[in-house]
């Protein structure tokens, strides 16, 4: 569904409508911009350097002080240096990725673009006087950008005043600052999903078109157990029974956050570029997703995958596809695969591929989570109907199988956590 109940209904179990748009903007309200902080930390710095990041903070610095954007860490950042560059972890395709220390906690700084006059500025504020901008334009102005960043429709009624605390001498720059980040898709999926899901960063706050998110643990292909255990838990985590105990509880994580996205909202979320580089752990070893440029909600999926194709191949996008209807030349709108079946490819095939001989998992509970997962990877079907079927079959063996093996570890002594 496509219209204006679809966003209503996304926190169906959580929250109303209004709550989702005070994520990404009455907290400007409150004490300004939200902020994301994107956990890539132990990425390949690539061609950015700490020369480029040290004058990209530097320019912001001088647009705050020259007062043409705001937001709740500018100050710390810009005058009191509590917000403290570290250094440089990446740019891609125009994305800036910087770590830094606030307050003495690493954080993560993203922008899609380097300068704030980059992004598209709100023609109209130079063109009016602030008091003459009606509140009900500017909330609708707020929708219609989330609503092309999620493909879902937000109505403007339904979301609540924009401001609650009047407008003051900042509100043009707090204005200007709320349009470039959203104008960041990434920023608004975490704004949106961050008060009701876990398995989403936590934002901390921003400053102009710079947002932050929590610092954690990445995952990196060439790493054992796909994630530094050690460095998200501690040292205690080491040896065979320490990877088989981190590799069990990070599986199920996955399982629940796959679970999450598939159910709770009112649109099923596609992840469209699963790696291990993509997700994070907190030190409770709960999956996070830390880069969702390519997720996308069910009506987007569809725009997205329905285009023209002589093959199969032409309905391929990264790892979301659907099948070719040669009849019409277009593919299918719906998508042929998932977000379970991609995982168990990409994440669990590496885990369970009996490379854990030596702990005390038994070896027959090893070639059934081996098998589990080869079957959830390869379900051997081409029709959308028989594979949902399939796949929840495989996620409640799966579900099984894991817990199996959190009993065998509990058992021999080595998992000191409660089994649920």
């Amino acid at each position: 569904m496509r219209g204006a109940p679809a966003l209503r209904r996304l926190a169906r179990r959580r929250c109303p409508a209004a709550v989702l748009l005070a994520v990404g903007a009455l907290g400007w309200a409150a004490g300004g911009v939200f902020v994301f902080l994107a956990a890539r930390g132990g990425v390949w710095p690539g061609r950015c350097t700490d020369e480029q990041s040290r004058r990209m903070l530097a320019r912001l610095c001088l647009d705050y002080r020259q007062g043409a954007l705001t937001g709740d860490l500018c100050e710390d950042l810009c005058v009191a240096q509590k917000l403290i560059y570290k250094r440089c972890l990446y740019y891609d395709q125009g994305k800036k990725v910087i770590q830094a220390d606030w307050r003495g906690r690493p954080v993560i700084l993203k922008s899609k673009k380097e300068i704030f006059s980059s992004y598209q500025r709100l023609g109209f504020l130079e063109e009016m006087e602030l008091e003459g901008i009606p509140e009900s334009d500017l909330l609708l102005m707020v929708a219609l950008e989330i609503k092309n960043a999620l493909g879902l429709e937000l109505p403007s009624n339904t979301t609540g005043p924009l401001w609650t605390r009047g407008r003051g001498p900042q509100w043009k720059a707090q204005l200007a600052s709320m349009w470039s980040l959203l104008q960041q898709e990434e920023y608004i999926y975490f704004s949106v999903l961050q008060d009701f899901s876990k398995h989403v960063l936590r934002v901390i706050g921003s400053c102009g078109h710079f947002y932050a998110v929590e610092y954690l643990t990445a995952g990196h292909a060439w790493h054992s157990t796909l994630f530094s255990v050690e460095d998200a838990v501690g040292v205690s985590f080491s040896g065979i029974e320490s990877k088989a105990k981190a590799v069990t509880e990070i599986a199920i994580s996955f399982l629940d956050m796959v679970n999450h996205f598939d159910n709770d909202f009112s649109h099923r979320l596609h992840l469209c570029d699963i790696k291990p580089e993509n997700f994070a752990i907190r030190n409770d070893l709960t999956v996070v997703a830390i880069d969702v440029d390519m997720a996308f909600f069910e009506p987007k999926m569809r725009d997205i995958l329905e285009q023209n194709c002589t093959g199969d191949e032409d309905c391929n996008f990264f790892d979301c596809f659907s099948k070719c209807d040669l009849r019409s030349g277009k593919c299918g709108a719906v998508r042929a695969n998932n977000n379970l079946q991609v995982i168990c490819d990409k994440i669990f095939r590496p885990w369970f591929s009996l490379n854990l001989r030596g702990s005390t998992v038994s070896f027959p509970l090893q070639l059934q989570l081996q098998k589990a997962v080869h079957d959830c990877a390869e379900p051997g079907y081409d029709d959308v109907a028989p594979l949902h079927r399939t796949s929840l079959a495989s996620l409640s063996k799966l579900y099984q199988l894991l817990r199996a093996s959190q009993i065998e570890l509990q058992k021999s002594g080595s998992y000191s956590r409660p089994v649920h």
